[in-house]
């Protein structure tokens, strides 16, 4: 897709979960534009509805109110199944807890969601490993089991799963949480090479001030709402790791 199409649009969107006066309201009428090839930063304390914004950009929960787009297609048009396939097509997961299979090498749990999309097993092969590749997992990784890897390792493989199907929008929700800092600076690193040189839309979720300066954008949520949009200059943005040393 052009890297100036629309990725997400959010028109006065509401999430509330229960009713009466045990409800709790996640999202308050919340609108916003997320164009293709953007990197945008979430931020905000807990509960504020960062998370839920994302489930509901994926289509993963449907709000109580207002209208949810993703890459054209409006969301609450959608049966299950194309929604589903939508997700499928169109975006990748990256979360906190890598959300690895145990029991599958590094190259399957990659390959894994080629399945779903018809690839001949030798093609998703080939397509993991120039993905694991890209990502900086290289030969004799791809044959160990998720257990057999740092955190950081563990979470270059969620991000090549989330990258093989070549989604549009890479949806990542804490995806430094559970790493130390220098990892997690390698980390925030690949994700803003893969926007800057594929036009990878990115939504970065996160908690950390630092994480969040390295998007082009910052949302800042308070309360289920926006409380604030602002672009982030690029002489304030982090400098190459290379660089910081």
């Amino acid at each position: 897709m052009s890297p100036t199409h629309r990725a997400v649009r959010l028109d006065g969107v509401t999430k509330q979960y229960g009713d009466g006066a045990q409800a709790v309201v996640a999202l308050s009428e919340v609108s916003l534009v997320v164009p293709g090839g953007e990197y945008v930063s979430i931020i905000g304390p807990s509960g504020s509805g960062k998370s839920t914004v994302l489930n509901v950009i994926a289509g993963l929960d449907v709000p109580t109110a207002g209208r949810v787009e993703l890459c054209g297609h409006d969301l609450a048009s959608l049966s299950d199944d194309a929604r589903s396939d939508l997700r499928l097509r169109a975006v990748g997961f990256v979360f906190q807890a890598f959300n690895l299979f145990p029991t599958f090498t590094v190259e399957e749990n990659v390959a894994w969601p080629l399945e779903f999309l018809g690839v001949r097993a030798a093609e998703a092969r080939r397509r993991a490993g120039a993905t694991l590749e890209r990502v900086g997992v290289h030969g004799p990784a791809r044959r160990r089991r998720p257990a057999e890897l740092s955190g950081g390792e563990q979470q270059r493989v969620a991000i090549a799963r989330a990258l093989v199907t070549q989604p549009s929008v890479l949806l990542a929700d804490e995806p430094t949480g559970n790493l130390d800092t220098r990892t997690g600076e390698l980390i925030l690193d690949l994700l803003r090479d893969l926007n800057r040189e594929r036009g990878l839309t990115v939504v970065l979720v996160t908690h950390s001030a630092f994480a969040a300066s390295y998007g082009k954008r910052t949302l800042e949520f308070r309360d289920g709402r926006v409380v604030r949009d602002v672009r982030v200059p690029l002489e304030e943005r982090p400098v190459e790791l290379a660089a910081r040393r």
